[in-house]
């Protein structure tokens, strides 16, 4: 049996899973997400720690002894900053954090978007880790001297249960000082930044080993064997395996908190245009990714911070009746955003309301806005000569068939939901499958253990609609950008 660990932004999620794939037990733990200030966004490191090792324990019991392998996924960009004690120095920050305005303007003029196109494939967002890096050393110089470790989220977790200083390729791809061709760290990024080599970890593929639980965790555990500790990958390249896009040219569409359009490529490339991600895969290979800030976040505002209503299914069910060419748009931009506008200072905007409107026609057009933000990174994919025709979701907004009609509707494109639905939790005991040599190839693996359930196929009428109705959304931004 392997175990996948997902650590993302809400809680961290934990699945046994057998070799052939079925998930023998999963367990979700939660952990506070701590505002400062509007727009920041911070996690104390150990409170992911203490909340999977309680997993843990809750998902090994009975089967302890059949434990092989533990692989691992998790929220990407968050910066972890560790001591000489290995104490952390801060809270961390996190990937939807906005406080770092100033240091992305910064490193995109005056080091310039060319450059860091050259050195790491990518241009400076907020979310990002660098910027982070720089803001502590411009605000906190105390704490910044004292960085020994710096780390991601998910590296953390495996550094407390192996004692091994590691990352992978695919998470530190979002770290904006890492050479993405050639998978290592940029030392002109470190220089930039004023950090050095000896303060990041080594670099490992995400389907490779780094070591083994420490025994004082094994007996924690009550393991009585040793068990493989396969490093894993930021989740989104994560959960693009959890649901079988390895190949190149297959696209998945993530209904996370963030909302994420991933596309596989066999080849490295750079959009110079957008500035779309350019990371490395968990199979070892590359991808292109658009990531929005708000996908079922949006929805999770909407319905419980607003209305209180946690009934998704009801939410939907309404949704549906309503009709489909209505006036109304949203702009999901919640937390300002990143694909494809990279704007901070954008916010959310309700836009068409009439006397005639009820909840039901805002509750689409939140659905809606959220889908046609995710259109338009899709379409730039597709603009970079990239042939897609069928589309995987994932994420917690994937349970939603009617959002997946939706998704197929205004892509026009079919829209695949998997058997198995457990996104970057099951990529992760993937990996962990690889790693331990249970399968030869995350591409073998992923064949053999993911199983597409059903396929929904785009209605013309609404596909008509809907473009005409995205062509109205592109216009509500740039109209009122310069109001944020």
């Amino acid at each position: 049996m392997y175990i996948g660990i997902d650590l993302g932004t809400t809680g961290v999620k934990l699945l046994l899973v057998s070799s052939k794939g079925h998930v023998i037990r999963s367990i979700s733990k939660s952990y506070d997400l701590l505002i400062p200030q509007p727009s920041w966004s911070e996690q104390n490191p150990n409170d992911w720690f203490v909340q999977t090792i309680q997993g843990l324990k809750e998902l090994v019991k009975g089967n302890e002894a059949k434990v092989k392998g533990i692989g691992f996924s998790g929220q990407m960009h968050g910066c972890v900053i560790l001591d000489d004690q290995d104490q952390s120095l801060r809270n961390a920050i996190l990937w939807n954090d906005q406080r770092t305005i100033n240091e992305v303007e910064y490193l995109n003029s005056v080091v310039g978007i060319e450059k860091l196109l050259a050195l790491t494939g990518n241009i400076a967002l907020t979310g990002l880790t660098a910027p982070k890096l720089l803001w502590i050393k411009n605000n906190e110089p105390e704490i910044f001297s004292k960085i020994s470790k710096i780390m991601l989220p998910k590296d953390y977790i495996s550094y407390k249960l192996t004692g091994v200083f590691a990352t992978d390729v695919s998470d530190a791809s979002g770290t904006l000082y890492f050479d993405v061709k050639n998978k290592c760290f940029s030392k002109e990024m470190m220089k930039i930044l004023g950090i050095n080599a000896t303060q990041l970890p080594k670099v490992y593929e995400s389907y490779e080993v780094i070591g083994t639980l420490k025994k004082d965790i094994q007996q924690l555990l009550n393991l009585p064997n040793d068990v493989l500790v396969t490093i894993g990958g930021g989740d989104q390249a994560v959960g693009a395996v959890g649901v079988g896009i390895v190949d190149s040219g297959s696209c998945s569409i993530s209904l996370g908190t963030s909302g994420v359009v991933f596309v596989a490529s066999d080849e490295f490339k750079i959009d110079h245009k957008s500035y779309l991600q350019s990371y490395a895969h968990s199979n070892g290979k590359y991808h292109l990714m658009g990531v929005m800030l708000n996908a079922a976040g949006s929805l999770k505002w909407w319905s419980e911070k607003i209305f209180q209503n946690y009934n998704y299914e009801d939410f939907f069910m309404k949704l549906d009746k309503t009709p489909i060419n209505d006036s109304i748009f949203f702009l999901p931009y919640l937390t300002g955003e990143r694909s494809p506008i990279n704007d901070p200072y954008a916010t959310g905007v309700f836009f068409g309301l009439r006397l005639e409107h009820r909840k039901e026609h805002m509750d689409r057009a939140v659905i809606e806005g959220v889908t046609f933000a995710l259109k338009e990174s899709f379409e730039l994919i597709k603009n970079l000569g990239v042939k897609i025709n069928t589309v995987r979701i994932t994420g917690g907004g994937a349970k939603s068939k009617i959002w997946a009609q939706m998704i197929a509707d205004i892509m026009n494109v079919e829209v695949v939901t998997i058997e198995i639905e457990e996104g970057p939790a099951l990529g992760a005991a993937i990996l962990s499958m690889v790693g331990s040599h249970e399968y030869e190839s995350v591409e073998e693996a992923c064949r053999i253990l993911i199983r597409p359930k059903d396929t929904l196929y785009p209605n013309s009428n609404n596909v008509t609609t809907y473009q005409k109705k995205y062509q109205l959304f592109l216009g509500i931004y740039p109209t009122i950008k310069a109001l944020f």
